[in-house]
């Protein structure tokens, strides 16, 4: 069951069109949100990032659009479901049907997916980079648009190549993240993330790790250009995102690396999730 503009039903009756702005132009925004026996984890920080987003993209928020209504929209479509209780969920927003590059509105319309999610980590975890194409830095990259060729390139061909996952870079080369997530280094007691200046999705689970980070005495958080040489230097590596949460890396063309600070960095976050509101 799917959740269109607040009405439950199977795909072949949600009445999308050909003339969807996220079809045709990728006008659309997402927030892909973890939800646990019925609870949507960090939905607070998924709720102002949504609105922040649709700000940006001079998109026109509806005055139903609380953060209890989107919620109650979200676990509505969960109960809708037949089994499970952990799921993934893909909140949609995209401009209503019609004009070119310019929209004839921009009002908005929204969808809701539920999938049934149990991911957990990998114990061997395989990345390499992507250097076909480039992700460009700036604000715009920051979002969770639906302009994600990039993303669906590096995939397939981090799926040729036998690897788990692959680095996305910037126009100057520097690492910005990995298809599905964002991505933290270890060296010593120095953690770097790449800068949201460099091009990186501004995750919520990013977020959450630099606070958990920032709060130990035994680490500095650095959130800076890396460059691909620092990744062989690395004593871990490690990604982020909202359903996983964090995945350790194990290898790195022919470097092999520890997980030992990822994995309690994990245990942390996994508290994190049972005790945030």
């Amino acid at each position: 069951m799917l959740n269109y503009n607040g009405s439950l039903d199977y795909l072949s009756k949600i009445n999308i069109t050909a003339e969807n702005r996220g079809f045709k132009y990728g006008d659309a925004i997402f927030e892909t949100v973890k939800v646990v026996n019925n609870k949507a984890i960090f939905w607070e920080d998924h709720y102002f990032r949504l609105m922040a987003s649709m700000r940006m993209l001079r998109m026109k928020i509806p005055m139903t659009f609380s953060l209890e209504f989107l919620e109650e929209e979200i676990l509505k479509t969960v109960a809708a479901q037949t089994q499970g209780s952990s799921f993934r969920i893909r909140l949609s927003v995209f401009r209503k049907d019609g004009g070119f590059y310019t929209p004839k509105t921009n009002e908005v319309d929204y969808l809701i997916e539920v999938k049934e999610s149990d991911n957990p980590p990998r114990k061997d975890y395989v990345i390499d980079l992507y250097k076909d194409f480039f992700n460009y830095s700036g604000m715009l990259s920051t979002l969770k648009t639906t302009n994600r060729m990039l993303n669906t390139l590096a995939s397939i061909y981090a799926e040729e190549n036998d690897f788990d996952n692959c680095i996305l870079l910037n126009e100057r080369k520097g690492i910005v993240e990995v298809t599905n997530g964002n991505i933290f280094i270890i060296k010593d007691n120095i953690i770097k993330t790449p800068a949201l200046s460099e091009g990186c999705i501004k995750g919520i689970i990013r977020k959450k790790v630099i606070e958990i980070i920032e709060k130990n005495p035994d680490f500095t958080l650095e959130e800076t250009s890396i460059s691909p040489f620092e990744i062989q230097k690395a004593d871990e590596v490690f990604i982020t995102n909202a359903i996983i949460g964090i995945q350790p890396v194990t290898k790195y063309r022919k470097k092999s690396f520890n997980t030992e600070i990822g994995e309690k960095l994990a245990s942390s976050l996994r508290v994190l999730q049972l005790t945030s509101n």
